[in-house]
């Protein structure tokens, strides 16, 4: 036995499984040629950011498009960052947008899948058996650096004005240990960390192909850096290397903060035996502040959250396709030229990303989500809204489901069509959207008459409707109606007549028809007002004619 080799049966005397091992319990995966597997790998250390759910749906993007694989992995480490239940809250933000993985943690205590376990804190024994080859070569050691050592270095370094910082070369005061020294130390107990023993030169650099990014060249990592904590759990840089070599991930792809690592990373798979995987790193989204751009934050921004989208109800769908058009900048276009294509039609491409960072813009996504909600079935509408008022108003809730049919018939006014009406961006806009359908929600009032119409004239026009309105008239009958009150009221029914000559008239049709909606609804500007005086009924909209004369004096 060499005293490597002794030195990784002292520090790991319990493992017994090889490398060799893992290759055979974790083979290459069956899938097609450019089959991506990619991954999602969050720490439960709080709510999910937007950010992450954009990583992930485009993680997901290059998965699905390939016919590859999107798995979720929990890096739970840190357990001093992590949160109670913090696994919950990830997934169920996942799935809250369709961002479901393929494979790996699906609930709480539930993996699915044949290259866990998908909880990096379940995974100790896999590090260790990597670990213990790595020193058996010669490519890693203990070191029993107290943090007060350390600190002594980093002021002689500080004192010294160095470039470089850390623990490494000459610094690096264990690095070179004899191993009889490393036996008596072990000996007596002392704890150590395990590090990597870097192959990284000073004068040399390494570049790599950013899928995202382009061609980029950093100065190797000399740094001996820690691979195993003092307990024995590894530190994120090895946990990334072994578990997305032996979960057979071939693209990994996360935000740009980690861009600096990346000569580590790709040390670590190499001093390891396994094959790099292709890197694209995600600018940050952005938000616009005093004229500049800053990160969204999780303390300053509440839209930071995923769950932010689910309070205000935003349907899912909406937020995957503003997500969309951040990712990718002909992602607009292609949906102008494919208005009925479902969103993983879309070619999504990893080099049309931007490289400096997406603009989040609550009022585009606004937009976006009035298209979205448009094109959408009154049924679908009524359900996904139904869903919404059931968590978050209660009040909403009861009204909607009292009359699944009528609720679903306000929803279907004016819907369908070329140009479908685009009132409702989000579910939280759907209560002042049907106040006027219900009693319970509204209170008549004649404060948005246009402002070339009297009380006076108001009141003779709801007066002549009240005499003239007959519930079984059709559409067309209807809109006649409207057009017959106006010659006896001193209107015309002909609104190009009107503005050719205003002062001969006191109004036209328009007018006449905005006084009743007015009335019925306290609003100018309504979907279609023979379709919601079919749908309050006779006996309401007589009610509420009678009242609105009566606030005009």
């Amino acid at each position: 036995m060499t005293e490597n080799q002794q030195l990784a049966a002292l520090l790991f005397p319990g493992v017994t499984q090889t490398v060799d091992d893992l290759e055979q319990r974790f083979p290459p995966r069956s899938l097609k040629d450019g089959a991506r597997v990619t991954r999602f790998a969050p720490s439960p250390t709080g709510f999910l950011h937007i950010g992450g759910l954009f990583s992930a749906l485009i993680s997901k993007l290059n998965a699905t498009t390939t016919d590859g694989v999107f798995l979720l992995r929990i890096e739970d480490t840190d357990k001093k960052r992590e949160i109670e239940d913090g696994v919950s809250e990830i997934i169920k933000g996942l799935r809250a947008f369709g961002v479901d993985p393929d494979e790996g943690v699906m609930g709480f205590g539930q993996e699915s899948g044949a290259y866990g376990p998908y909880q990096q804190s379940r995974r100790a024994e896999i590090y260790h058996v990597v670990a213990k080859k790595l020193v058996e070569e010669g490519l890693a050691y203990p070191c029993f650096c107290t943090e007060e050592e350390l600190g002594a270095i980093r002021e002689k370094q500080e004192a010294l004005q160095l470039d470089t910082k850390g623990y490494y070369g000459a610094w690096a005061v264990y690095r070179d240990t004899p191993f009889e020294k490393q036996k008596a130390l072990l000996a007596q107990g002392r704890p150590y960390t395990l590090r990597l023993r870097s192959p990284g030169s000073m004068d040399k650099r390494i570049s790599f192909d950013d899928l995202i990014k382009g061609r980029i060249e950093m100065p190797e990592n000399v740094q001996d850096v820690v691979l195993l904590k003092q307990d024995g759990i590894p530190t994120y840089h090895f946990a990334h290397a072994v578990d997305d070599h032996f979960m057979r991930s071939t693209h990994v792809i996360r935000g740009d903060e980690w861009i600096s690592s990346v000569p580590l990373h790709i040390q670590l798979f190499k001093v390891c035996g396994f094959r790099v995987p292709k890197y694209a790193h995600i600018a940050p989204i952005m938000k616009e502040e005093n004229g500049g751009k800053r990160k969204l934050s999780k303390r300053k921004d509440p839209e930071a959250a995923v769950t932010y989208y689910a309070e205000q109800g935003y349907p899912k769908e909406s937020v995957l396709e503003y997500l969309l058009t951040l990712a990718n900048s002909n992602f607009e276009d292609w949906r102008r030229a494919n208005p009925d294509a479902p969103q993983s039609a879309f070619p999504f491409n990893l080099k049309k990303m931007s490289t400096s960072g997406a603009l989040f813009d609550l009022t585009k996504l606004g937009d976006v989500s009035k298209n979205v909600i448009s094109v959408m079935t009154a049924e679908t509408v009524f359900e996904k809204a139904l869903a919404w008022a059931k968590d978050y108003d209660p009040q909403l809730y009861a009204l909607l489901s009292r009359d699944s049919l009528r609720s679903t018939a306000i929803f279907d006014i004016d819907r369908g069509g070329k140009k479908p009406r685009k009132d409702i961006a989000k579910w939280d806009e759907v209560k002042d959207y049907v106040s006027y359908f219900f009693d319970e929600l509204f209170t008549v009032s004649m404060a948005e008459l246009p402002d070339n119409i009297t009380p006076d004239l108001a009141k003779d026009v709801l007066d002549a409707y009240t005499a003239a309105f007959d519930p079984a008239d059709d559409k067309q009958q209807w809109f006649d109606r409207i057009k017959d009150l106006c010659a006896p009221l001193d209107c015309t029914p002909n609104v190009k007549e009107y503005k050719q000559n205003p002062d001969a008239f006191k109004g036209h049709v328009g007018d006449v028809s905005t006084v009743i909606r007015v009335a019925l609804t306290g609003r100018r500007n309504t979907p279609d007002l023979y379709a919601i005086t079919a749908i309050l009924g006779e006996d309401t909209v007589r009610a509420r004619l009678q009242k609105a004369k009566a606030l005009l004096g």
